[in-house]
């Protein structure tokens, strides 16, 4: 017959927490700006979305209209796509007449990677370089469209940066 093994029960007081030891080394302050700022230091507003019937025309309108580079396409708050002035330019302004009346839906680009209010300026870099993204939709935690961050934008927080140095 077997016996039962004792299970071994730690000791609270030996236990080292490896996180307590951990230091990070920054190599610039634009280093530390970069790991432990949230989004929210950086503009991430004003951005334009419109729902996923709004048809093509209406919406390179809307980005003509107020000079920006890309519209959120939103479902009850939650981005579902995106189109940017790249599409426009290399799948639909040959064909222009045809997509005008289309819904934008039919030329956006579903299912856009997302980056979180929280999320670091640096994290949002790395997804952007590794996505090839120029504009990536901001969220909350619950999914919800907070903004846009962009290429100018960033480059504005980073000037903000060297500004104070």
């Amino acid at each position: 017959m077997l016996k039962p093994r004792h299970r071994h029960e730690p000791d609270p007081t030996s236990f080292d927490d490896p996180l307590r030891r951990y230091e990070t080394n920054y190599r610039s302050d634009l280093d530390r700006t970069l790991h432990e700022d949230a989004m929210e230091s950086v503009e991430m507003m004003p951005f334009a979305c419109v729902e996923p019937n709004t048809s093509v025309g209406r919406v390179i309108q809307l980005m003509a209209g107020l000079d920006i580079a890309c519209v959120v396409v939103v479902r009850r708050d939650r981005p579902v796509g995106i189109l940017s002035e790249r599409d426009v330019l290399d799948r639909l302004s040959c064909d222009y007449d045809l997509w005008a009346g289309r819904p934008v839906s039919d030329a956006m680009t579903p299912d856009p990677v997302v980056v979180h209010e929280t999320d670091s300026p640096a994290h949002v870099l790395n997804v952007m370089d590794v996505g090839m993204f120029r504009h990536v939709p901001i969220v909350d935690a619950d999914g919800r469209l907070t903004g846009v961050i962009g290429a100018r934008r960033i480059t504005r927080y980073l000037q903000r940066h060297f500004a104070s140095v």
